[in-house]
This record gives structure tokens, sequence and C-alpha cells, in this order.
């Protein structure tokens, strides 16, 4: 399985979409699925901007057509009715296969969003090229439940997407950086899965998104880590054998 990491910096405005879509458009021939950030398509710090930039499933009809060449994981704010959510889609064959809705809101410090979205209710596990998968929004990680949910989900892997800003500059890591390694490693273990993490880069309104994207095995070890603070757009090989091992110890520990 062929997993393309785009970590970029994604704007305040809907210019997102036509770049997502080119990106797509050049990558597709060589992935299986190509990943992008949490609010790919708007932007993190949208506040009150959301209330215009947020998409309708109708208006995302392009970027439908180019999943037909391969998968795409990708985060939106999505309008549903009278309710606004912080979105992960998974789009396939030209539909979308899967949306999970984020459900733990961060309000605290520097982060509004549940001034600004409603809340997802639940995680669900979704086919990927023939894999069980599940996908996750930022802070849904943060929470020793979603570890324990996931778990018992089992799934082949997950997909994180992340908006996170750095913070705890240390002398060989940030604080956070090691924080969410920590995160990603514990899940990919209990799970015995593989972690695609893709967190975004750039600045906004004072906030500097750091990247580090990763992939995680199921033996919680780093496969592929991009650099941080940097645009970046990687494919990298999933070890297929590795998810088939851990889950067979499963079955016999």
């Amino acid at each position: 399985m062929t997993i393309t990491l785009v970590q970029n910096a994604p704007s305040l405005n809907r210019s997102n979409l036509a770049k997502s879509i080119e990106t797509i458009k050049k990558h597709s021939s060589h992935s299986d699925v190509i990943v992008f950030c949490e609010l790919a398509l708007n932007g993190y710090l949208l506040q009150d901007k959301l209330y215009e930039d947020a998409y309708e499933l109708s208006e995302l009809s392009e970027l439908l057509d180019v999943s037909v060449e391969c998968d795409v994981v990708i985060g939106v704010a999505i309008k549903d009715g009278v309710s606004t959510y912080n979105s992960a889609l998974y789009l396939s064959g030209g539909e979308v296969k899967h949306m999970h809705h984020k459900v733990h809101l961060p309000n605290y410090g520097m982060f509004e969003e549940a001034r600004y979205f409603f809340k997802g209710e639940s995680i669900e596990c979704f086919d990927s090229c023939g894999r069980r998968a599940v996908m996750l929004v930022c802070e849904d990680l943060w929470r020793a439940s979603t570890i324990s949910e996931v778990s018992e989900i089992m799934p082949d892997i997950v997909y994180v997407l992340v908006a996170s800003p750095a913070r705890g500059f240390g002398e060989k890591e940030l604080d956070i950086e090691s924080q969410w390694h920590a995160l990603l490693k514990t899940l990919a273990l209990l799970s015995r899965c593989h972690v695609v993490f893709l967190n975004r880069v750039g600045f906004e309104d004072g906030l500097g998104f750091w990247g580090g994207s990763c992939i995680v095995t199921p033996k919680a070890e780093i496969q592929k880590q991009l650099p941080k603070f940097v645009e970046q757009t990687k494919t990298v090989e999933l070890e297929h054998q590795l998810y088939r091992s851990q889950k067979w110890v499963a079955k016999i520990g």
C-alpha cells in the first residue's frame, strides 16, 4: 500500500481546493492513498469566517472526480444543514466513502473550536484499499477513551489529521513533538496497526505549525518522518508484513 503524505501550508481561504486537486493529479499515478492535514481545504483559524468558507459536499465535485484515480484523505469544514463540523473525508472512486466528524473539540488556550463547530458522535471503521481503517482528527487522539476504542476495533491503519502549533522548544525536539510521538506509538502498539500522522506547516495569526508528519509501524517504530516547518510531499510504501504479524501475535497472545 503506497501512501503519499502532503505536508503543506493551507491558506485561510478557498484557494486550497484548487491547489489540493493539482497535488492529487500530480501524485495519483504512484499513490494508493494521498493524505492531507486537518482543515486542509480551509485553513485552521477560521473563526467567524467559518460560516462563509465551510463547504457543502455538493461543492466538492471536482475533488470527488480526482478520487477516481486514487483514494484521498483530507480535512475540511463541512456544512450539514445548520451544523458545521471539523471533518476528515475519505474519497474513493468518485464518492465520499467515509466521513469522520471530530469528536473531541478543544476549547482552551489558543483553541476555540467548540465555539464554532458541532462535535461528532462516533469513531467508525471503513475499508481503505482492502484494509480496515479509522480516521481521527487531532484532539480525538488526546483521550484515553479514543485509544481504547480504536484498539478494540483493531484496524490495519489509522489516519490522524492534525493542525498542531509548535510549543515547547527543547534542545533536540519540540515538547509537543515528543508528546505526539508518545500518543502515536501507543496507538500503533495497542491497535497493532500502521498510524499515518499528517500535520501541517505554515503560520496563521501568530501560530506556527511544525509539521513532522510521519508513519508509525505496528511495532511503534517511525518508518518515515518529514522535516519540521517546511512543506514537503513524500510517497511511502507501507511495510505490509508488519501489521499481519502483529495481528497474528494478538490472536495467540
